[in-house]
């Protein structure tokens, strides 16, 4: 089942989801702009959710920045 990001994005967790939507990420290759460190430190996103969009990441062939 799709989610309001659309089908490139796995099923975070609502929590995730909200964190993400609020920081104004949109897209998976919104999450490119930012670092595991970053995302970790929005409310609501954890280790499972970064996990997660790492995995759907490299599919891709994208990651996260190094900055």
């Amino acid at each position: 089942m799709a989610n309001k990001f659309g089908d490139e994005f796995p099923n975070i967790g609502a929590p995730a989801f909200r964190a993400i939507d609020n920081a104004g990420i949109k897209t998976l290759h919104d999450i490119t702009n930012y670092s595991e460190k970053e995302l970790l430190s929005l409310h609501g996103f954890g280790p499972r959710a970064l996990t997660m969009l790492k995995d759907a990441l490299n599919k891709k062939g994208l990651s996260f920045t190094e900055k």
